[in-house]
């Protein structure tokens, strides 16, 4: 599933699959080099997360790549820091589309299984109903959160099981810092709903 995601995608914002061949153990990805780090590696050199400056500009294209995908009928489901790349220029790259599924136009734009990291599921995913490209949207706004507090807020307790994590996130409410512009503050507001119907 993930070559044939790869095979379609022409987009800046999105891993290039060079390549693929494979043998009767493997499929072999060769994908372009991309030479900045992960998006966490960064995260890690700062305290207290980006600039709004930067975290606005990695957000934009973000914004860009998963709009492409949900336009090409695919719902991404693994966004995170450590799925975010960073090229030579400074611009991102989403990799990794081992739990994405594709053909959601053929469905109305909705799918049901359950897969994701646990940090960054959307409440969605967890109440095991029909979701749509929503969860892309709640999974971006925990990355732009991480990008601008520094922290995730469902990272805190690591000792935590699954499904005291998974309660946290259908109950637990996001605390928005007032050192936030009231323009990033009400972006993570939107992005943030629990309730998938005010999406």
């Amino acid at each position: 599933m993930e070559r044939e995601i790869l095979e379609k995608f022409d987009h800046p914002f999105i891993m290039g699959l060079e390549y693929a061949f494979q043998d009767a153990d493997r499929l072999y990805l060769i994908m372009e080099f991309v030479n900045g780090g992960e998006l966490f590696f960064h995260l890690k050199q700062v305290r207290g997360g980006f600039d709004e400056d930067r975290a606005r500009f990695y957000a934009a294209e973000m914004i860009l790549a998963l709009e492409y995908l949900h336009k090409s009928g695919v719902v991404y489901r693994d966004l995170k820091p450590e799925n975010v790349l960073i090229d030579s220029e400074g611009h991102i790259r989403l990799t990794d589309f081992g739990l994405s599924k594709s053909g959601l136009e053929e469905s109305d734009g909705r799918t049901e299984s359950f897969c994701g990291t646990p940090e960054y599921l959307a409440p969605e995913i967890i109440r095991d109903k029909e979701y749509g490209y929503s969860v892309d949207w709640y999974s971006f706004g925990l990355v732009l959160y991480e990008m601008l507090t520094g922290v995730n807020p469902f990272k805190t307790g690591q000792d935590m099981s699954l499904v005291e994590k998974m309660n946290e996130i259908l109950n637990k409410e996001i605390p928005i810092p007032k050192k936030l512009s009231v323009e990033a503050r009400d972006l993570l507001r939107q992005v943030l709903k629990k309730n998938v119907s005010s999406h």
